[in-house]
């Protein structure tokens, strides 16, 4: 189809022009809205922050140190985008005891950090959030833990998330990773749900929650750590999934575990997997190009 062709269209198609429209914009900007969309939704039903003390500390946390490590490590300071972004996660998915602020801190300082030491090849081998997360479940157990809450039956909620989340990642070009994880969970938790004798829908719920909204749209598919080849993005995404489910019926099977890969299945199992695959894919490779930062 030619261009012309194209411009006709997009004419006519108030979606075509949005659509056009998108293809203009950063898709770091992108990104940035639907996380702030999600932070939004989560805090005007269900006032899921805790106190704006902590969206505060975990924001100016990750700008900081973004600013002072981009420019000691470049010699300047760079777009400030990927720490507001690990910020806003950061304020939604940790849940430290009481009225703790230092989670906030030390996760903020951790999920920066990890851009700039745990590289290979000039890549990154764990999403910032995700490894500050890991990190805090597996070191302080008894004093932080993360999101469990879920929409429920808020349908209107959901519809406008996903309906934003998979456009934007269609315009990043990663919404095969999203729908190959969220198939591969369903039908995984489907079948965990037959072996152990429970109720499908419990098992379910959860890929409907703010958590899993920020694990599908922003970590698994962050540009700077999903593989090269398309073929085994998808892969990659089968892998964290079927990892996921094997912690998830080991500790129902009451397997030794450390208490984190029971509260964090789905962070552990990218933590795992993720470092892995990018390793090999860039010991493969001869050069890989980095994309925009996620969360």
């Amino acid at each position: 189809m030619s261009e012309a062709t194209h411009a006709t269209i997009a004419e006519r198609n108030p979606f075509a022009r949005s659509w056009e429209l998108g293809k203009k914009i950063d898709p770091r900007y992108l990104i940035a809205f639907l996380i702030t969309l999600v932070l939004l939704a989560a805090q005007y039903r269900f006032h899921m922050i805790g106190g704006y003390e902590r969206l505060a500390v975990a924001l100016l946390t990750c700008i900081v140190a973004e600013a002072l490590l981009s420019w000691f490590v470049r010699g300047k300071i760079v777009n400030l985008q990927s720490a507001y972004i690990s910020g806003i996660s950061l304020t939604l998915l940790l849940k430290p005891q009481g009225g703790a602020l230092w989670p906030f801190v030390l996760a903020g300082w951790l999920a920066i950090a990890s851009k700039y030491v745990l590289q290979y090849r000039n890549n990154d081998l764990w999403n910032p959030t995700n490894f500050a997360i890991t990190a805090m479940l597996l070191a302080a157990p008894n004093r932080v833990a993360v999101l469990s809450h879920q929409w429920g039956n808020d349908l209107a909620t959901n519809l406008v998330i996903w309906t934003f989340g998979l456009v934007i990642a269609a315009r990043v070009r990663v919404l095969h990773i999203t729908l190959t994880y969220v198939a591969s969970f369903l039908v995984l938790n489907a079948l965990r749900s037959v072996v152990a004798g429970q109720p499908i829908l419990p098992e379910i719920a959860p890929i409907t929650g703010p958590m899993y909204q920020l694990f599908v749209f922003f970590m698994i598919t962050d540009p700077r750590t999903i593989v090269k080849d398309r073929r085994w993005q998808v892969i990659v995404a089968v892998i964290i999934a079927a990892t996921e489910a094997l912690i998830r019926f080991a500790a129902d099977q009451g397997a030794p575990l450390p208490t984190a890969f029971a509260v964090g299945p789905a962070f552990l199992a990218l933590a795992i997997v993720v470092p892995i695959t990018k390793f090999i894919d860039l010991r493969l490779a001869k050069s890989v190009p980095a994309g925009p930062r996620a969360a």
